[in-house]
Protein backbone atom coordinates (compact mmCIF):
# COMPACT_ATOMS: atom_id res chain seq x y z
CA UNK A 1 0.00 0.00 0.00
CA UNK A 2 2.49 2.57 0.69
CA UNK A 3 4.36 1.87 -2.55
CA UNK A 4 1.26 2.52 -4.61
CA UNK A 5 0.94 5.94 -2.68
CA UNK A 6 4.60 6.88 -3.20
CA UNK A 7 4.14 5.69 -6.81
CA UNK A 8 1.34 8.42 -7.09
CA UNK A 9 3.73 11.51 -6.33
CA UNK A 10 6.67 10.12 -8.13
CA UNK A 11 5.77 10.50 -12.29
CA UNK A 12 8.36 11.18 -15.24
CA UNK A 13 7.86 13.01 -18.21
CA UNK A 14 9.19 13.43 -21.05
CA UNK A 15 10.95 16.85 -20.35
CA UNK A 16 12.12 15.56 -16.52
CA UNK A 17 12.03 11.36 -16.92
CA UNK A 18 11.97 9.09 -13.83
CA UNK A 19 15.12 7.73 -12.93
CA UNK A 20 14.28 4.14 -11.05
CA UNK A 21 16.37 1.82 -8.81
CA UNK A 22 16.07 -1.50 -8.34
CA UNK A 23 18.45 -3.79 -5.93
CA UNK A 24 19.35 -7.12 -5.67
CA UNK A 25 21.37 -8.78 -3.09
CA UNK A 26 23.77 -9.32 -6.56
CA UNK A 27 23.25 -6.47 -8.70
CA UNK A 28 21.95 -2.95 -9.00
CA UNK A 29 20.10 -1.78 -11.99
CA UNK A 30 18.81 1.44 -12.64
CA UNK A 31 16.70 2.91 -15.69
CA UNK A 32 15.37 6.02 -16.82
CA UNK A 33 11.24 5.40 -17.62
CA UNK A 34 8.97 8.50 -19.20
CA UNK A 35 5.74 8.15 -18.10
CA UNK A 36 3.45 9.95 -19.89
CA UNK A 37 4.52 7.94 -23.15
CA UNK A 38 4.68 4.29 -20.78
CA UNK A 39 8.01 4.06 -22.14
CA UNK A 40 11.66 2.66 -21.03
CA UNK A 41 14.31 5.00 -22.09
CA UNK A 42 17.18 3.31 -21.18
CA UNK A 43 18.81 0.95 -18.35
CA UNK A 44 22.13 0.52 -16.77
CA UNK A 45 23.55 -2.28 -14.66
CA UNK A 46 26.46 -3.75 -12.95
CA UNK A 47 25.78 -6.29 -15.73
CA UNK A 48 26.03 -3.56 -18.13
CA UNK A 49 29.73 -4.54 -20.63
CA UNK A 50 30.74 -0.68 -20.71
CA UNK A 51 31.82 -0.65 -17.14
CA UNK A 52 32.69 -3.95 -16.47
CA UNK A 53 36.45 -3.73 -16.36
CA UNK A 54 35.68 -1.07 -14.03
CA UNK A 55 33.87 -3.21 -12.32
CA UNK A 56 36.18 -5.95 -11.59
CA UNK A 57 38.66 -3.54 -9.60
CA UNK A 58 36.04 -1.61 -7.57
CA UNK A 59 36.35 -3.24 -4.00
CA UNK A 60 33.08 -2.96 -2.71
CA UNK A 61 28.94 -3.37 -4.13
CA UNK A 62 28.80 0.80 -3.03
CA UNK A 63 31.47 1.37 -5.60
CA UNK A 64 30.17 -0.48 -8.30
CA UNK A 65 26.53 1.21 -7.46
CA UNK A 66 28.15 4.52 -8.20
CA UNK A 67 30.07 3.46 -11.39
CA UNK A 68 26.08 2.39 -12.57
CA UNK A 69 25.08 5.88 -11.31
CA UNK A 70 28.30 7.87 -13.67
CA UNK A 71 26.90 4.78 -16.51
CA UNK A 72 23.37 6.36 -16.45
CA UNK A 73 24.01 10.11 -16.15
CA UNK A 74 26.72 9.45 -19.47
CA UNK A 75 23.61 7.68 -21.67
CA UNK A 76 21.37 10.48 -20.09
CA UNK A 77 23.67 12.88 -21.39
CA UNK A 78 23.99 11.25 -24.53
CA UNK A 79 19.95 12.04 -25.33
CA UNK A 80 20.12 15.31 -24.01
CA UNK A 81 18.63 14.81 -20.74
CA UNK A 82 19.83 16.49 -17.65
CA UNK A 83 16.91 16.72 -15.32
CA UNK A 84 14.84 13.64 -13.80
CA UNK A 85 13.03 12.41 -11.02
CA UNK A 86 14.75 10.29 -8.42
CA UNK A 87 12.62 7.16 -7.83
CA UNK A 88 13.87 4.90 -5.01
CA UNK A 89 11.15 2.24 -5.51
CA UNK A 90 10.74 2.10 -1.50
CA UNK A 91 14.57 1.46 -1.03
CA UNK A 92 15.62 3.76 2.11
CA UNK A 93 18.44 6.69 0.47
CA UNK A 94 21.40 4.67 2.09
CA UNK A 95 23.94 2.64 1.25
CA UNK A 96 24.21 1.43 -2.61
CA UNK A 97 21.29 3.77 -3.65
CA UNK A 98 22.43 6.60 -2.74
CA UNK A 99 25.76 6.17 -4.06
CA UNK A 100 23.73 5.02 -6.91
CA UNK A 101 22.60 8.40 -7.18
CA UNK A 102 25.70 10.43 -5.73
CA UNK A 103 27.26 8.99 -8.84
CA UNK A 104 24.22 10.16 -11.17
CA UNK A 105 25.40 13.36 -9.57
CA UNK A 106 28.82 13.31 -10.48
CA UNK A 107 27.83 12.46 -13.83
CA UNK A 108 25.58 15.61 -14.28
CA UNK A 109 22.37 14.69 -13.89
CA UNK A 110 19.96 16.70 -11.65
CA UNK A 111 17.11 15.62 -9.16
Amino acid sequence: MKAVRKKRKILGSSKRPRLVVFRSLKYIYAQVVDDSQQKTLFGASSKSKPIQAEIKKAKSPTEVSRLVGKLIADKARERKIDKVVFDRNGYAYHGRVKALAEGAREGGLQF
